[in-house]
């Protein structure tokens, strides 16, 4: 190829990614941001994923899960019997039904402000995730820790964490929907910085339970965050076209655009 054909091509390329680049408001920090973690998180979840299917986290998840159990008897967690019932308490937090009974309250509510497009959001970035989380268990289908005691009842396959993943997902959802909420920076790292402690302790008290590998925990933690800022990234698209409601927006925002 010519010289000045390769030039020709290249800028062909760089008009092309200026486009994209603007067309998805790229210049723009909310997009760029979730576009962003969004790719770290799920080259986080791809790593991790080829790891554990070659096996080099083996010897890593042995010594954290045996850290936490009493070396005389691993069924004894570390700790005060207490911390056991929290953890227990705490995983609760990132189950099927917590989480379900907590998306449809966000939902009604968002139905009973007029918002249908955030509702309709919601709904398919947690409904998304929980079937995103179901899919990678069947295609993983890897067994359960079976190193310790399981302090609680499990029934499906361990990679990733289901809780790990479906909290992140819905938690950082959830936490993102009221953040844009309020434009008060202080009030958005709370809510934010909730969210995400939230997630930390989820995984972490599955860990602590003896029912998933650390890698899972990870696993599940990165996919979450991945799918949660993939959803955040569409919104702000939706957003921009007045398909989903802005912060501010009034009832009847959209359907008055609509009108016009």
């Amino acid at each position: 190829m010519k010289p000045a054909a390769r030039q020709g091509a290249f800028r062909l390329i760089l008009d092309h990614a200026a486009r994209l680049w603007f067309r998805f408001r790229l210049n723009e920090i909310g997009p760029l941001l979730s576009l962003a973690a969004f790719s770290l998180s799920a080259w986080a979840f791809v790593s991790i994923a080829g790891e554990v299917v070659e096996g080099d986290t083996e010897s890593f998840d042995r010594t954290i899960l045996l850290s936490l159990r009493n070396p005389s008897n691993f069924a004894d967690p570390i700790g005060p019997s207490w911390l056991e019932e929290v953890a227990r308490d705490i995983t609760g937090l990132g189950g099927h039904f917590v989480l379900t009974i907590a998306t449809l309250g966000v939902l009604v509510y968002l139905l009973m402000i007029g918002k249908r497009g955030t509702a309709l959001l919601v709904l398919a970035a947690i409904g998304g995730g929980m079937l995103l989380s179901a899919g990678l268990k069947i295609g993983f289908e890897r067994p359960r820790p079976a190193l310790v005691p399981h302090e609680v009842r499990v029934y499906t396959a361990s990679f990733p964490s289901g809780h790990a993943m479906l909290s992140a997902t819905t938690y950082l959802t959830l936490g993102a929907l009221l953040a844009r909420a309020n434009a008060r920076r202080r009030v958005k790292a709370f809510v934010l910085g909730f969210a995400v402690a939230l997630t930390l302790m989820v995984g972490l008290s599955r860990i602590y339970l003896g029912v998933h590998w650390p890698s899972d925990v990870l696993a599940g933690w990165c996919g979450g965050a991945a799918w949660a800022a993939l959803c955040w990234f569409v919104a702000l698209q939706l957003q921009r076209k007045g398909k989903v409601e802005p912060p501010s927006a009034a009832p009847n925002t959209i359907a008055a655009r609509s009108d016009s």
